[in-house]
């Protein structure tokens, strides 16, 4: 199988968010898409091991930031190489909450969502869960940050947990 082939999908990068009992959660995703629109909903992979899945799982809600492509790398480095079980990943950065109370991103994002979890699906490692869009809004004009931008152009690498991870060698992704 050539591995290569999947550099060649198209993603974005978002931060999904949660709160459950006082404690804000977040991590780096490439997988959100929209997979409705009347309702819409927004569906995303998580691993199985990742805190803020057990957030979202707990709490029923989630909000989710499209990073726009001017964003610094180092929110990305935080929020996806670093644990939310012992990391305040919003800490020194702006952001609000939502209608749930979950933090979103307000600087270095372009848009943002808040969704009520409808449907989870096991795929293995990861769960993909389906969230019905509560709220929306464009944060900015930006652009919105692609994967491929920022492998290419930020040299930006991917988190073991990521459904994107290659191994320790990703420089052909």
């Amino acid at each position: 199988m050539d591995r290569k082939a999947f550099g060649k999908l198209s993603y974005g990068i978002y931060i999904v968010s949660a709160a459950y009992e006082g404690k804000d959660s977040g991590c780096v995703v490439n997988t959100l898409q929209q997979v409705t629109s009347d309702p819409a909903k927004l569906s995303v992979a998580l691993n199985k091991d990742n805190f803020t899945l057990g957030q979202i799982e707990k709490s029923g809600r989630f909000a989710a930031a499209a990073l726009s492509r001017d964003a610094d790398i180092r929110i990305i480095g935080t929020f996806g190489f670093r644990s939310s079980r012992d990391t305040d990943k919003f800490a020194g950065l702006a952001f609000l909450r939502d209608e749930n109370g979950i933090p979103f991103l307000t600087e270095q994002a372009v848009a943002r969502f808040s969704c009520r979890l409808t449907q989870e699906l096991d795929v293995g490692t990861h769960v993909i869960i389906v969230g019905e869009v509560t709220q929306a809004e464009v944060l900015s004009d930006g652009e919105p940050l692609t994967y491929s931008y920022y492998r290419q152009v930020k040299k930006g690498t991917t988190p073991k947990n990521a459904p994107s991870y290659q191994g320790r060698d990703q420089s052909d992704n």
